[in-house]
């Protein structure tokens, strides 16, 4: 059984045990379909009056800029970014992704009918874009301005016992107000959770492990209750394995109850959480007042133990190990900012594979489900927070909002998250500018304070781009865990004046690069600028603040003392398109080890050949399709887990390289950088430490493109209508070798049990829409998201081009 397939029917077996209990005392509605929705503002939209006929019936999670035009007048802003180092304002277009969602948005929705008579109801958002207000049958509930967050609100009083409820939420983005594209909407799931009006408060579980060793491991329960102030209980704690195996259980009479509930249990032998074996548990209490089911709460949680301090680095379970992270940012690519299982279980999954161990969420409050997959998938996390605090990076950011909601945030964040193993730090800001002011080492203990009072299990850190100002002013030793965002030639400094004694790299890299693009020659550059408004993939160019991934590299194998990275980014993301930000038409990142389909760079296999221990990584770039280059030079890269590796062009020896652990650029890569270019075939043989030869990798010149490929990440789909399949379309010739300049035109069409969601083709100067099933190919591929709809079947893709045959593939949903 796979481990996906452990976890759910772990999952379902807690679910079934318990599911008489359950319907009894608390149960929760999904609220995804009958939502209406209206762009723009009407005033008394909250009133039952309103005729809502008209407006868009949408499903959410729901983006409701995604599927509009990219226009570069949106959020065009004439600024010197201050994080890169500008100190003249020049204009800025595609900062936040060229599209439209800056404006006010309307969302209705009449509530499922539910007996509410004696229960109590509670809203859950886990994220709304944002300045949320909330209204039930025209009378205001609450609000919460931040969009990164999960929220909820007793909404109880608010309804009718019989008949017709009306939930409206109004919607309101600022421009000027994100460093990239922050989405819109109800982007992510909203649950309806009718419980007893006595019980578990709202996410009151905490559940600790102050001992996890080897062979044994104590569970601290922590569960705050409201309503049942002075009650004399009794509760039930269970906890269950991933086979729903009862593990442990404890029965405890608590009399005159003052809100909170606490519980040890012990268990030995447990299976301890970590990326290589993320195993899970499940804590569930039962709280009964003379005899009768009060509550029933659970959740889910790992046992593991995390320390970093200056004698071990960073340590789980009481093992260093070398943190192999990368920043992600929360949007999806072409499916925006609403939020879809499929996508990010794709998305994390292709990271893991690449052999990250940890994820950063940059620069923003995480979503309950990544943070579920991480769990699932056993990837660590740095959970952030805050992109500003006081002092304004954007005009209409965070600052505004900084003095009345700061501290809320963080509870509801901490509070929502606390139980996820995969959570080992918590970070309270990214490059804030109170680095450097009088004040900032006051600020950030405050923060720092509130994250150790809600959640004293783990340490918080902070990005840091103005080291030398952070280290003068005490903002740098206030922090449980320093980090370094680049500025590689400060670690020294910081690592000899700070007094943490180790330095985290918190941001990382920042090399650019385009997918299947080669720019001649092949020279390491800053702020390299191109008339296409492409970068190359030669892995050779950064930005004016930033540097290649050896840097970072060179620090972590030499200095015991840095504990590991998080690179700037995993996946390519909409807006913030450095160095083209002044570039049209310029509207995603570059900084992606994949692009923003999820295509894999060629730098996603250089990070391989370091991260992944399990299988050997043997990649050359570039391809060897170069018509009218024939007897130029062409650097030919092999990105490799084995030392050493021959070249062969055409059959002829260009020499044996092996990597030298004196030289920046050749430690921990293969170059050949004289090779003369010759159709035909290229082909590196790698060799072990022994000399031997380990493995083979070939590349050929194509000839004319024939024929399309098709390669789905699943050919099962559950027949859910939310489920997807990341098709990869490839042009190729007859031989089957790809053809790395057909950027032709590509037509979709989706028969079946599943529709043509989107597609996407890597490219960051594309204008073409998402949503429309037809777009260019991007040097020779792009990605087609084809989505299950709710009946089992037979799906048909197919891909049709200008002189290309008919490609088809079938999938099954069910």
């Amino acid at each position: 059984m796979l481990r996906g397939e452990k976890i759910l029917s772990f999952l379902l077996t807690v679910l079934l045990s318990s599911s008489v209990l359950q319907a009894q005392v608390r149960s929760a509605i999904s609220l995804e379909k009958g939502w209406r929705f209206h762009k723009g503002e009407i005033p008394g939209a909250e009133s039952n009056a309103i005729d809502d006929t008209n407006w868009e019936q949408v499903v959410v999670p729901h983006d409701w800029a995604i599927k509009d035009p990219f226009d570069k007048e949106i959020d065009k802003q004439v600024i010197a970014i201050e994080q890169n180092g500008e100190k003249i304002p020049t204009e800025k277009t595609g900062r936040t992704g060229s599209l439209p969602y800056i404006g006010v948005g309307w969302y209705r929705l009449v509530l499922p009918e539910v007996d509410v008579n004696n229960k109590k109801a509670t809203l859950v958002f886990d994220g709304a874009m944002s300045d949320a207000h909330v209204y039930i049958n025209g009378r205001k509930v609450g609000s919460w301005a931040y969009g990164y967050n999960s929220f909820h609100f007793d909404i109880t009083p608010y309804l009718q016992d019989q008949g017709h409820n009306l939930l409206a939420v109004r919607l309101e983005n600022k421009g000027l107000s994100s460093r990239w594209y922050p989405g819109a909407g109800i982007y992510r799931p909203v649950n309806l959770v009718l419980s007893n009006p006595s019980g578990v408060r709202t996410w009151g579980m905490f559940v600790k492990t102050p001992i996890a060793n080897e062979d044994y491991a104590r569970i601290n329960i922590r569960t705050e209750l409201e309503g049942v102030r002075n009650k004399n209980l009794k509760v039930i704690t269970t906890i269950t394995d991933q086979s729903g195996r009862i593990v442990a259980q404890r029965k405890g009479e608590f009399d005159n109850v003052q809100e909170i509930v606490e519980e040890n249990i012990d268990i030995t032998k447990p299976k301890r959480w970590s990326p290589e074996d993320p195993s899970l548990y499940c804590a569930k209490i039962e709280i009964y007042e003379n005899g009768r089911l009060l509550d029933m709460d659970s959740t889910r949680f790992g046992i593991r133990d995390v320390q970093i301090n200056a004698q071990g680095g960073f340590m789980l379970n009481g093992k260093s190990r070398k943190l192999k992270g990368v920043c992600l940012h929360h949007d999806l690519g072409p499916l925006g900012a609403a939020l879809n299982k499929a996508a990010l279980r794709r998305q994390l999954q292709i990271m893991k594979d690449m052999g990250a161990d940890a994820i950063r969420t940059a620069h923003n409050m995480p979503s309950p489900w990544q943070m579920d997959l991480c769990d699932e998938l056993g990837l660590m996390v740095i959970a952030e927070s805050f992109d500003e605090w006081k002092y304004a990076k954007v005009k209409n950011g965070y600052n505004r909002l900084y003095d009345e909601w700061a501290e809320k945030d963080l509870v509801n964040l901490i509070r929502r998250h606390r139980n996820h193993p995969s959570i080992v730090m918590w970070s309270i800001g990214n490059e804030v500018p109170e680095q450097r002011s009088a004040n900032g080492g006051r600020m950030v203990k405050l923060l720092q304070d509130i994250c150790h009072r809600e959640d004293p299990t783990r340490l918080v850190t902070v990005g840091m781009d103005r080291v030398d100002n952070a280290i003068t002013n005490g903002f740098a030793a206030v922090l449980d865990v320093p980090g370094l965002n680049y500025r590689t030639h400060l670690y020294e400094t910081a690592y000899g004046k700070l007094p943490q004694g180790f330095i985290l790299g918190s941001e990382t890299a920042s090399t650019v690069s385009s997918r299947g693009i080669y720019k001649f020659p092949a020279i390491e550059g800053k702020e390299v600028k191109y008339d296409d408004g492409q970068s190359s993939s030669y892995d050779l160019e950064s930005c004016s603040w930033s540097n290649l991934p050896e840097d970072d590299w060179i620090l972590q194998d030499d200095k015991s003392w840095v504990i590991g990275e998080f690179v700037w980014t995993g996946f390519d993301y909409l807006g913030e398109p450095t160095p083209y930000d002044g570039y049209w038409p310029s509207r995603s990142s570059y900084f992606g080890i994949c692009d923003l389909a999820g295509l894999p760079k060629d730098r996603y296999y250089l990070y391989k050949s370091r991260w992944d221990t399990v299988e050997s990584t043997l990649h050359i770039l570039p391809h060897w399709t170069w018509d009218g280059k024939e007897g130029d030079t062409i650097p030919v890269y092999c990105y490799s887990s084995y030392p050493e590796a021959e070249l062969f062009v055409n059959g002829v020896s260009q020499g044996k390289r092996k990597k030298d652990p004196l030289s920046r650029l050749d430690r921990y890569r293969l170059r050949w950088n004289e090779v003369v270019y010759q159709p035909g075939t290229i082909k590196v043989i790698a060799y072990d430490a022994a000399g031997e030869i380990a493995e083979s990798k070939t590349v050929h010149t194509a000839s004319k493109p024939t024929t399309i490929y098709l390669k789905a990440d699943k050919t099962i789909l559950d027949a859910d209508g939310k489920d997807l399949a990341f098709v990869t379309v490839e042009i190729r010739d007859e031989e089957g070798n790809l053809c790395p300049h057909a950027d032709l035109p590509l037509r979709f069409e989706v028969e079946g049990a599943g529709i043509f969601k989107a597609v996407c083709n890597g490219d960051a100067t594309s204008l073409e829409m998402f949503h429309e099933p037809k777009m260019n190919a991007f040097n020779g591929k792009l990605v087609v998201l084809v989505q299950s709809v709710e009946k089992s079947g037979t799906i048909d893709l197919k891909v049709k081009g200008p002189e290309l045959n008919t490609a088809s593939i079938r999938m099954m949903a069910q």
